[in-house]
């Protein structure tokens, strides 16, 4: 029975990347959600908000909180992942949401940890008394720990798929499907014919500006053209743009004809241009 269980969890167990995934997903709308706030305040004088910065996007950030994972069980890039959160320290075997406690310390070390960090760096930035500075090497020493002990924390996650940040692991919820993964219904032929064109699509950008199409055109309208025995062609152009092309390009052919082209010869100033 042990078995069973631990099999049905290894089944339905939430893949790294899409843990991740998800995290970027948040950080996206925490940075899209600000930029929109402070469009707000466009017109304003600027550095407005500057001063109460901290406070205002510890206020967006719970805003959001209550409407996601307080609500929800799950922030917003988990929702679009089909992802939510589950309590890991319940005993019962089905799904646990959440306990009340563990969502309000979620925001006490998410949105506070964010807070006190940006509000103390603000309060010690331009401060030089000797108190101060022993304040902000001990604050300096706890982010330094907390950083080590989210390296820590991703390693192992990276190794068992459990437990993506520090805090979901000192909490004990760990992500999990919302709903049951469904089975794939696109066949591999068509997933395999759709790579080939992409491939050979991404071929073709990458070729295309290799090749001289002008070159190439003048050599195709030679084949159509009869020969006529004729040593060379007699075709009139810029004498400074040939001459450039030429010294560039050993086999330059003609534009027009597609005449493999050997020697030039500038115009003689006796020719009218009637005749030419």
């Amino acid at each position: 029975m042990a078995s069973g269980d631990e099999n049905a969890e290894r089944t339905n167990r939430v893949l790294r990347i899409s843990q991740l995934d998800a995290l970027e997903l948040n950080k996206a709308l925490e940075q899209l959600v600000w930029s929109q706030f402070t469009q707000c305040f466009h017109g304003f004088k600027p550095g407005l908000l500057a001063r109460f910065e901290p406070e205002v996007k510890a206020f967006l950030w719970l805003f959001l909180w209550r409407f996601t994972i307080y609500s929800k069980n799950a922030t917003v890039g988990q929702s679009v992942l089909n992802i939510q959160y589950q309590n890991d320290l319940s005993p019962n075997l089905s799904y646990q949401p959440p306990s009340r406690n563990q969502k309000l310390w979620y925001a006490v070390c998410t949105i506070g940890g964010k807070w006190l960090e940006e509000r103390c760096y603000d309060l010690f930035r331009n401060r030089h008394i000797a108190s101060f500075r022993k304040a902000k090497q001990c604050m300096n020493l706890v982010v330094g720990l907390l950083k080590l002990g989210g390296l820590i924390n991703f390693l192992i996650f990276l190794q068992r798929g459990k437990f993506a940040t520090l805090t979901e692991r000192l909490l004990g919820i760990h992500s999990v499907f919302h709903k049951p993964q469904s089975v794939r219904e696109v066949g591999f032929e068509y997933m395999n014919r759709e790579l080939l064109w992409h491939g050979f699509a991404e071929f073709l950008i990458f070729l295309l500006p290799l090749i001289n199409v002008q070159k190439l055109r003048a050599k195709l309208s030679s084949w159509c053209v009869p020969l006529t025995g004729a040593p060379g062609c007699e075709h009139v152009f810029c004498y400074y743009c040939v001459k450039s092309s030429f010294l560039f390009d050993m086999s330059f052919t003609c534009p027009k004809c597609g005449t493999e082209v050997h020697s030039l010869q500038p115009l003689k100033s006796g020719i009218e241009m009637a005749e030419v």
